[in-house]
């Protein structure tokens, strides 16, 4: 049985079966990404609900794995230099599982680099920019009377959806075959949902997108981890 005592994550959210992958998350897009990655890949784990109230995100215990304080973050007991590993950051914890199962991350350096690629247009581009624009439609920021930064976001999530909705021309994945960078993209698409932002971003308009993400969640895989670890305890 694997030895994970040198994570003290574990004396919070102790492992009932250390000898699998710990995954330690809440179903927010970031988070589904982990769990419909472990569950596509067939990598075994089990799922600890992280609320993102600072008593569990900001516990010593969450910040001893990830001191950046977000869900998801991941503990590996078999680890590629033959010791266990804690990794944090949604798009490096599916990169490492991609490579771990051999799965998901095309076949030749080429379709690696091309699937990495549209990965991080969704860590650096369609994530945040969403996350600033549902702050603004959705919470807080839509009481501010200045109405610039609410535009500003919304403008740029209408030209990251004509980016997305011009690459899927003729696709059904956004890299070629299904991939990691479709585990990454799709919950943050599905995101303007939850947001209430597709009429402002004009998604109905569009003809690529909604397809593929009904087509994400079609995937049996993606129906089993949606709600991975469940939102309510």
């Amino acid at each position: 049985m694997a030895d994970l005592s040198a994570f003290p994550i574990t004396q919070k959210w102790a492992p009932q079966n250390p000898d699998v992958i710990q995954l330690f998350s809440f179903p927010t897009p970031n988070g589904v990404k982990i769990s419909i990655a472990l569950e596509e890949l067939g990598l075994a784990y089990e799922a600890h609900r992280v609320t993102l109230s600072d008593a569990d995100v900001k516990s010593a215990e969450f910040l001893s794995l990830n001191p950046n304080n977000k869900i998801p973050a991941i503990i590996d007991p078999n680890g590629p230099d033959g010791a266990p590993i804690g990794i944090w950051e949604s798009g490096a914890i599916l990169i490492y599982l991609a490579e771990k199962a051999g799965k998901l991350l095309g076949t030749t350096a080429t379709e690696k680099a091309k699937i990495i690629q549209w990965l991080m247009f969704q860590m650096g581009g369609v994530g945040p920019m969403f996350g600033q624009m549902g702050y603004f439609v959705k919470f807080a920021g839509s009481e501010i009377d200045d109405p610039r930064p609410r535009e500003r976001y919304i403008n740029e999530a209408k030209r990251l959806l004509a980016v997305v909705e011009q690459q899927l021309e003729g696709k059904d994945w956004i890299a070629g075959d299904f991939s990691i960078a479709d585990i990454a993209l799709a919950p943050w698409l599905n995101a303007l949902d939850f947001y209430g932002a597709k009429d402002v971003t004009g998604y109905s308009d569009l003809k690529h997108v909604p397809a593929y993400v009904e087509r994400f969640f079609d995937r049996p895989a993606v129906k089993k981890a949606r709600n991975i670890p469940p939102r309510e305890g």
